[in-house]
């Protein structure tokens, strides 16, 4: 049964998830927010405890990134990212659709295989937040 709400956040409201998530404890890049250029990012909330989130913005070439989405170690594999991701994409595509791609954490490639994601390229070790492969989805 979900016991999580997702919505419409800020990059703050998720800073220190990803922080811990993604980097370990390390400060990250700053996403930013300026929904002006039809970027989005979501939390999913279990009562008021954040236990995922996503961003997604359009780059001039047309496509768009996905970036920081972190799941609460607890709440993984319940469907939580797929969720987030499910309502990332669903913003794509009315905000016009397009190419989808991100750097997942290769113990990610399955949630966004599932959403219609395909690895293109050799995995990578970030020296800083550890493997990743690039990962597309069709406009």
């Amino acid at each position: 049964m979900t016991t999580w709400t997702v919505r419409t956040v800020t990059a703050a409201d998720t800073a220190d998830l990803r922080r811990e998530v993604l980097r370990g404890g390390k400060d990250h890049p700053p996403l930013g927010d300026d929904p002006a250029d039809h970027s989005l990012h979501l939390g999913a909330y279990d009562g008021e405890l954040l236990v995922g989130s996503g961003n997604v913005r359009p780059l001039p070439d047309g496509s768009w990134r996905v970036r920081g989405m972190a799941v609460e170690p607890a709440y993984r594999g319940r469907g939580v990212g797929a969720e987030v991701l499910a309502g990332l994409l669903a913003h794509v595509a009315a905000s016009g659709g397009g190419p989808v791609w991100c750097h997942a954490r290769t113990g990610a490639r399955s949630l966004y295989e599932r959403a219609g994601f395909v690895a293109v390229g050799e995995p990578w070790v970030d020296p800083d937040i550890g493997p990743h492969v690039r990962m597309e989805r069709p406009a």
